[in-house]
């Protein structure tokens, strides 16, 4: 409230100043208590409701149920700034229900429980819970028995996989809806809305030039969209306001990322980079780079998936990607950022273009199958150690023929357990490198190998 005063005097002494130069600007209308544009547009119905067409269009899911007045608890899972607590709004106030609501940031057991015996009273209640994955263990099974009852419809908003931050049992109860990023269309309704429909901005001629820096800016997020449109308004004193790219570049500064480094998008991300690097794309791989970077990742976090590429995708078609991305790996932890994010591009570039192969992985995974399904087999005999005399009359390590003693230093004897003994586990990649080690194996065994 006090910020609010100090913003509404400094308008009026501004006004005064200019009727005093004989020069009179028309600057907002301030009132102590206007909210901010994006609750002042707040849609009240779904026709209203801008995005979301595949829940809430014609026909489809959540319209369905509201038309029907047929409520359950569900999750709304989606980015931040897409509607999510403005269309749990609209289906309380559809349903005419007690609209109760909680953020998990500031609240606990003893608020669920509260909202719970007003539910109790009044009968069935909505209670909306935002970021519903930052409430505990605990603070989620306060919920189910009342909403196995049906004393209250849970709507949950998360920007989190629910599938991995809300209990089974809460989650059993639930349908989780997907709510999609604003597509540009979205985004270009809701300026055209806020120029023509709000009462402020109405008091001010208003003209889009550009809107490409309002709409990258915003990272899809309606709110930060209409809080950047609110700005210029409040801040920009010409008549009429003309919107262009530099304009918004020069109010907003710089973007700040759109990334949360616990998050889903932190996943996302990482998991966008290495398919780029092993399907061959060095491109691709530098933007999720960069954009990791941008975020503030952890560069050693980005450095040890690296390492796991570099020996799970590259293997032996390249053994030099091993390498570098190593050392690339100590040159990220001598030197952090900024300077440590050039061996982080040069080591993504050699590892995008090198030849790929998961020969080595892929007998990895094969080994565990064979042992999984055979057991603990015994070890043969003739390579089993023979350090005392009792293991020697045993015939532990009889028969054993070392390589070194015979020519070409290689002995064809069997080294698997005789339950698997011929078993080909491991098969080379179609790769220059490869080719060679699979040259070699059918000399050596063309047994195994063939010819």
């Amino acid at each position: 409230m006090v910020a609010s005063a100090s913003k509404s005097l400094l308008i009026t002494l501004f006004i005064y100043f200019d009727i005093y130069q004989h020069k009179l600007i028309h600057l907002p209308f301030m009132l102590f208590d206007t909210p901010p544009l994006a609750e002042r547009l707040r849609p009240q119905n779904l026709d209203d409701y801008i995005g979301q067409q595949h829940l809430v269009g014609e026909g489809q899911v959540l319209r369905k149920m509201i038309e029907a007045n047929k409520l359950v608890s569900m999750l709304f899972w989606g980015p931040p700034g897409i509607g999510k607590t403005t269309l749990a709004n609209i289906i309380a106030k559809a349903a005419n229900l007690p609209f109760f609501s909680l953020s998990a940031v500031a609240s606990g057991v003893k608020d669920v429980k509260e909202v719970i015996e007003k539910a109790k009273v009044s009968g069935k209640i909505v209670l909306f819970i935002d970021e519903i994955h930052r409430f505990n263990k605990a603070q989620q099974d306060s919920l189910l028995g009342a909403v196995e009852k049906g004393l209250i419809i849970l709507i949950g908003a998360t920007t989190e996989n629910p599938s991995f931050e809300v209990i089974n049992a809460l989650l059993s109860r639930c349908q989780v809806y997907v709510l999609k990023e604003f597509t540009r269309e979205d985004l270009e309704q809701l300026i055209e809305r806020a120029i023509t429909k709000d009462s402020i901005l109405l008091r001010r001629k208003i003209i889009v030039k550009e809107n490409e820096a309002l709409i990258k800016l915003s990272g899809g997020d309606a709110r930060k969209l209409l809080n950047l449109l609110e700005l210029i308004e409040e801040t920009v004193t010409d008549e009429p306001i003309e919107i262009t790219d530099t304009l918004v570049i020069n109010l907003a500064h710089t973007k700040t990322a759109l990334y949360d480094k616990n998050g889903e998008q932190h996943y996302d991300l990482i998991s966008a980079f290495i398919k780029s690097m092993r399907g061959s794309d060095p491109n691709a791989a530098m933007y999720y780079l960069v954009r990791m970077i941008d975020g503030g990742e952890d560069p050693k976090f980005i450095a040890r998936r690296m390492l796991i590429l570099a020996s799970e995708d590259i293997g032996n078609a390249n053994p030099n990607a091993l390498l570098l991305a190593t050392s690339c790996f100590q040159a990220v932890t001598m030197l952090g950022y900024p300077e440590c994010s050039i061996p982080l591009s040069q080591t993504v570039i050699y590892l995008a273009t090198s030849p790929k192969s998961n020969a080595s992985y892929a007998a990895l995974q094969k080994t565990y199958e064979v042992i999984r399904s055979s057991g603990d087999l015994p070890v043969p005999l003739a390579i089993r150690n023979a350090p005392t005399q009792l293991m020697k009359q045993l015939n532990y390590g009889k028969d054993y023929q070392n390589a070194h003693n015979n020519p070409g230093n290689f002995a064809e004897m069997e080294f698997l357990p005789d339950a698997i003994k011929g078993t080909t586990i491991f098969e080379p990649g179609n790769n220059p490198k490869e080719n060679d080690i699979r040259k070699f194996l059918r000399d050596k065994w063309k047994g195994k190998y063939g010819y």
